[in-house]
């Protein structure tokens, strides 16, 4: 068998065998981080629309949530009033579907403004009339109030009773 060896490869019966490299390849080639940027970018594109609704609903809660807030409190600050001039609240009303002078607006810090419309009527607890119609033949005593936003759908109702 002959062995000739000549710079870095060596010759085994007509064959060369390559036993050393002067360049030694470390890294990525061109195409390799092209082909990789490219698969990312299809991948990364589509999640990055999936989480948009996610980012989108965030505002919307604080929104729901600040309006909600803003209703429960001015539901509480016209339950602490005493019954009587809640009653000449509902009387001056007239009915269930005339806003009553507790109406009015609040803003917060970023200059957010809601409107609140208070209702307050005299209430059919007990449907003693049977006509299933919570503002006919009212209970004396009882009132129904709801605070509102007007043009949505946010609304909290309660009732008072004047022995509460």
């Amino acid at each position: 068998m002959s062995h000739r060896t000549k710079g870095n490869a060596s010759t085994t019966l007509g064959c060369a065998v390559r036993t050393k490299s002067n360049a030694t390849m470390t890294g990525f080639s061109y195409v390799e981080v092209l082909v990789a940027v490219v698969l990312i970018t299809l991948v990364l594109v589509p999640a990055l629309d999936a989480l948009s609704p996610g980012l989108a609903g965030s505002g919307i809660h604080k929104s729901t949530a600040e309006d909600h807030y803003q209703l429960t409190g001015k539901l509480e600050r016209v339950l602490v009033e005493p019954f009587g001039q809640l009653n000449k609240a509902a009387n001056v009303a007239g009915g269930p579907s005339t806003p009553t002078t507790y109406s009015d607006a609040y803003g917060f810090a970023d200059c957010h403004q809601i409107d609140c419309n208070v209702f307050i009527a005299r209430y059919d607890g007990d449907n003693a009339d049977g006509d299933n119609d919570p503002f006919t033949g009212t209970d004396d005593g009882l009132l129904w109030v709801r605070v509102a936003i007007p043009g949505t759908s946010m609304r909290i109702e309660s009732l008072v009773s004047e022995y509460d």
